[in-house]
């Protein structure tokens, strides 16, 4: 995104976040936050630290440094490029609407609900929206009467999958053929997160489509669709979504008939309104070639030159830059 991003209508201060959750200046440069397979990217403390403003009359950025504090001039929009926990639960959408400050995606609530799988699949049901059934249990249920728990699991049948509620980029999920892998897979999955879903599930193809807010009072707008076609793998996996592991092909557009495509289309549409209807999400899907099941709505998706959501929007007619700069305009005038 550094690379892409228009830089003749936009000034970008580069702000990293490092593990113990120090705000810093970081270096301009694409290269440096590159995807490696051999060595993941991160953010280390330079010493340097963001000073946010201090209250909603300013938008002022300043950084302190070795040689002071300095003003790095007033913020326009926040675009915040994080997955998981504290990056697309509401956190950092809740601290920004503290100071005010217009940004990017999906707001609290909406970002809130999108991130805990269970309230995604029950506002999603509530609203009509077709999902798979699922079992969604706590560690401390499953201790209290694990007989119970265990038999509505298994009314699922096989296979069926273990996530964490609340994780993203397919951290904590492993696919159980076999009943005998169950309580490894729970272990797994609970290490990310204290609720568990189990999901039945479905044979049928992984499609995916890219929503857009419209502005003002335009309807959203709804990408072509993609397909995950997994060959060498159990499941579109973390290693595949970021770091390009063999065994998994994205097709873009997917093969699928006119009218497949526009009930594809209407769902994603009805699903990202029913969670709330703002700024962006990736809809992913089961299709069964009779019927479409939404898997998750992914409120702020992968933006890696091999992830769905801008390929879709590129094969819809978008350039890359164009998408990074029609989101950060849909902030600017939400």
């Amino acid at each position: 995104m550094l690379r892409a991003i228009d830089r003749e209508r936009f000034d970008v201060v580069p702000i990293g976040i490092t593990r113990d959750g120090a705000f810093v200046l970081e270096d301009d440069d694409p290269d440096k936050f590159a995807l490696n397979p051999e060595r993941l990217p991160e953010v280390v403390d330079n010493g340097t630290r963001i000073i946010w403003p201090d209250s909603v009359r300013s938008r002022e950025l300043m950084v302190r440094d070795a040689d002071g504090i300095r003003s790095l001039g007033d913020v326009d929009v926040v675009f915040p490029i994080l997955h998981g926990r504290f990056g697309e639960d509401g956190t950092i959408q809740g601290f920004l609407e503290l100071l005010d400050l217009p940004y990017v995606g999906a707001g609290l609530l909406m970002s809130a609900i999108g991130m805990d799988k269970h309230t995604t699949k029950s506002v999603l049901k509530a609203a009509g929206v077709p999902v798979v059934p699922w079992v969604s249990v706590t560690e401390r249920a499953l201790d209290r009467d694990n007989d119970l728990w265990l038999r509505r699991i298994r009314s699922l049948g096989l296979p069926a999958f273990v996530k964490p509620a609340r994780a993203g980029s397919s951290v904590g999920v492993s696919k159980v053929s076999d009943w005998a892998e169950l309580d490894a897979a729970l272990t797994t999955a609970f290490a990310e997160d204290d609720t568990v879903l189990v999901e039945q599930a479905v044979v049928g193809r992984e499609v995916e489509c890219g929503v857009l807010a419209g502005r003002g009072n335009d309807p959203a707008r709804v990408s072509v669709a993609g397909e995950i076609v997994i060959s060498g793998r159990e499941f579109y996996d973390f290693d595949a979504k970021y770091l390009d592991a063999p065994g998994i092909d994205l097709v873009c557009p997917a093969d699928l008939r006119e009218g497949e495509l526009a009930e594809m289309q209407r769902i994603a549409l009805r699903a990202f309104e029913a969670v709330g209807g703002e700024g962006l999400a990736r809809v992913d899907f089961f299709f069964t070639g009779t019927e479409f099941f939404v898997n998750e709505v992914n409120t702020m998706p992968g933006f890696t030159p091999i992830s769905m959501f801008p390929t879709c929007w590129i094969a819809s007619g978008m350039t890359y830059q164009e998408l990074i700069s029609e989101l950060i305009d849909l902030a600017r005038v939400h």
